[in-house]
């Protein structure tokens, strides 16, 4: 099988055959970013994209469950070619459950709505979304490239279309000049997409990162345990999105959280509260070791 450079997934595609459809990010300019930087994007021609899945299926055959279409954002790719894709590896995974993949705003919005229930129709089961933030501030100044309008139509765009959605937000995006926006603008967000699932990341800084200079500078202060558990108090006391699959336990996070929203928001808080009284945060080599 053909990998360029670093592959990166979400936490839960741990398991997952991970085959590239793409390499890096189509847009690859968010400054707290490094992950596609070493990459010229690029679509890769069909037929070495089948052929690692042929491959995989020799090596591992009915013992694949879940795949993941990587890079940055596989939507990107014409659904001509991406509905053969699924098509062809649904055919040749006997016990496969779940095909899912990035997807940016913009791949979301590009797509029609028709396309879109294609896609599912043809197993493309979930897309995770990298939101980031509510804040309209946070997200310019970080060169998202969307607007907080844009993201919430992209959302509920996947849900019509029947397609799970996966937002992911970062804890401490805002720094602590916009700790409190941050938080209650991504809660308001969530609230009105309503995904299937939300994952908090918590900033960390390669100091490669176009965003470091404001960190060196000042102008952005990075948060303590302490402020990240106050801005996901914040976040949970103003979210309301009943049934969505909550998850604060990406490696990167001081503090593991999980529940559903929002029947768990009570007892998510009183967790919080005990671990600011106890001071049980995960130290930072832990951090850095599992990064």
């Amino acid at each position: 099988m053909q990998y360029e450079g670093t592959v990166y997934r979400p936490p839960s595609e741990a398991r997952s055959l991970i085959v590239q459809v793409t390499v890096g990010c189509a847009h690859n300019t968010c400054t707290f970013c490094t992950m596609y930087k070493d990459k010229k994007f690029k679509i890769r021609p069909l037929a070495d994209i089948l052929a690692d899945f042929d491959e995989a299926a020799m090596m591992y055959g009915g013992h694949i469950r879940r795949i993941f279409l990587a890079d940055g954002d596989a939507l990107i790719v014409k659904t001509e070619m991406l509905i053969q894709i699924l098509t062809y590896i649904w055919e040749k995974f006997p016990n496969l459950e779940r095909v899912t993949a990035y997807g940016t705003t913009q791949d979301i919005l590009h797509k029609s709505e028709e396309e879109l229930m294609q896609l599912k129709a043809a197993g493309l089961d979930m897309v995770y979304m990298g939101i980031e933030s509510g804040d309209p501030q946070v997200l310019k100044d970080v060169k998202k490239g969307v607007t907080r309008e844009e993201m919430i139509e992209a959302g509920r765009k996947l849900k019509r279309c029947g397609i799970l959605c996966s937002a992911t937000l970062i804890s401490g995006l805002g720094g602590r000049q916009r700790l409190r926006e941050h938080a209650i603008a991504s809660a308001s967000l969530i609230s009105a997409i309503k995904p299937d699932y939300v994952g908090f990341l918590t900033l960390m800084i390669d100091p490669q990162a176009p965003i470091y200079s404001k960190i060196v500078s000042g102008e952005l202060e990075l948060l303590n345990p302490e402020d990240v558990v106050e801005e996901m108090k914040l976040f949970l006391e103003n979210v309301d999105s009943e049934g969505t699959v909550f998850r604060s336990n990406h490696a990167s996070n001081y503090v593991i959280l999980k529940g559903t929203l929002n029947e768990d928001i009570p007892s998510m808080l009183a967790y919080l509260r005990q671990v600011e009284e106890q001071g049980k945060y995960r130290e930072e080599r832990w951090r850095r070791f599992l990064e």
